[in-house]
C-alpha cells in the first residue's frame, strides 16, 4: 500500500546541512498497521511527512496504492491527499468551531456539500463516540476526546491511508490505550492502512503488526513484528523485552531464549534442566502481550562450555523457541 524507496532529504547546506533522511525504504502492506519508532531527531516525522508530499525528498519516490505521490502536483497531488489522512500530536482543532464543524472542515476542503458534510461529520463522530458532544467546542472536551475528534476529521474523507504523527505522546496511559485500541478497531472495521510514528515501544507492542526502527535519518532494522522478536539480536526485540545487560558468568554460557504464541505456556526452561541435568540459572526474562498474545524473553547461565551452548540451542529451537548465544 506504502513504498517508501531510497528516499533521502536534508535541510541547509554545507558543514550546517542536516541529513534528516537518508536512503531509507520502507514497504507497508494494504491494511496493516506499520510503526516507526526511535528517539527525537531520528528522522521520524520528516519521513511521516513525505507520505503525503508534506515534504518532498531530494530523492527517491513514494509510492501510495500505486501512484508515485512525489511525482504530483497541483489538482493531481491534493485529489491524492483526500485519500491520505493524519492524525496529529497536538490535535490541531479550530477552538471556535464545534466539535462537529471541525470534522466538516476536512469535508469542505473536498466539496462535499453542507447536508451531505453534516451528515458524514456526524457519522465519524459516532464512529468514535462523540457523537454526543457534537455542539461542544474543544476546550469542553479532554485531551483524549479532542484526539478522537482529531481521528473522526482524518477519516472524514474517506481515506485509505491514516498517518499517525506521535498521536498519543500527549496523553496520559490511560487514555493513550484507549486511543491506540481505537485506531485498532478502526483499522479493522474500514480496511485501513495505518503508518505511525512514536518513540514508545508500548505503541509498537500494542497494535503495531510490523514495525522499522530509525537512528540518524537511517533504518537500522525493520520488519513483521513475530519476525523481528525471533531474530537473535534484534534491537526491537531487545526493546520489548528488557532483561538487562548480558555479563560474563565464569564457567557459563549466556543464552538467550524467545517465546511467542504458544511456545510462551510451555516449560522449556525446567525441561531443560531435567534432560540436560543442567543448573541453569535465569538473569532475567520480560513477558509481555504483542498484539493480543503473549511473548517473553529470557536470559539464562547455562554451566559449560560452547559445545555444551550448541546442544541447549539445538534441544531450544527443536521445542519451537528461538534462541542464540548471547556475547558479552
Amino acid at each position: 500500500m506504502i513504498t517508501i524507496d531510497h528516499v533521502s532529504r536534508r535541510f541547509g547546506d554545507g558543514l550546517d546541512a542536516v541529513v534528516a533522511l537518508d536512503d531509507v525504504s520502507i514497504e507497508v502492506q494494504r491494511g496493516e498497521i506499520f510503526g516507526v519508532v526511535g528517539q527525537s531527531g531520528a528522522g521520524k516525522s520528516t519521513l511521516l511527512r513525505t507520505v503525503n508530499a508534506l515534504e518532498r525528498p531530494d530523492s527517491g519516490t513514494v509510492t501510495v496504492d500505486g501512484t508515485v505521490i512525489t511525482g504530483l502536483e497541483g489538482a493531481a497531488l491534493r485529489q491524492a491527499r483526500h485519500k491520505i489522512g493524519m492524525v496529529f500530536q497536538h490535535f490541531n482543532l479550530v477552538g471556535n468551531r464545534t466539535v462537529a464543524q471541525n470534522v466538516e472542515f476536512a469535508l469542505e476542503a473536498v466539496g462535499v456539500k453542507g447536508d451531505e458534510r453534516r451528515g458524514r461529520a456526524l457519522e465519524m463522530l459516532d464512529l468514535v463516540g462523540l457523537a454526543h458532544r457534537a455542539k461542544d467546542r474543544p476546550a469542553q472536551l479532554s485531551g483524549g476526546q479532542r484526539q478522537r475528534v482529531g481521528i473522526a476529521r482524518a477519516l472524514a474523507s474517506q481515506p485509505d491511508v491514516l498517518l499517525s504523527d506521535e498521536a498519543t505522546s500527549a496523553l496520559d496511559p490511560e487514555t493513550t490505550r484507549q486511543i491506540l485500541d481505537l485506531i485498532k478497531r478502526l483499522s479493522g472495521e474500514l480496511g485501513l492502512t495505518v503508518l505511525l510514528i512514536t518513540h514508545e515501544m508500548d505503541v509498537v507492542k500494542r497494535i503495531c503488526d510490523s514495525a522499522a526502527l530509525m537512528e540518524q535519518g537511517r533504518v537500522v532494522e525493520q520488519g513483521a513484528l513475530e519476525q523481528l522478536i525471533r531474530t537473535p539480536g534484534s534491537r526491537v526485540a531487545a526493546e520489548l523485552f528488557p532483561v538487562g545487560e548480558a555479563h560474563y558468568t565464569p564457567g557459563h554460557r549466556i543464552i538467550d531464549v524467545t517465546y511467542t504464541g504458544l511456545s510462551a505456556d510451555r516449560p522449556v526452561i525446567a525441561q531443560l534442566s531435567r534432560d540436560f541435568g543442567l543448573d541453569v540459572s535465569i538473569l532475567g526474562a520480560a513477558l509481555e502481550t504483542i498484539r493480543g498474545h503473549q511473548a517473553g524473553r529470557t536470559r539464562l547461565a547455562v554451566p559449560g562450555d560452547a559445545s555444551v551452548a550448541l546442544k541447549v540451542i539445538d534441544r531450544l529451537t527443536s521445542q519451537g523457541v528461538t534462541a542464540w548465544e548471547v556475547h558479552p
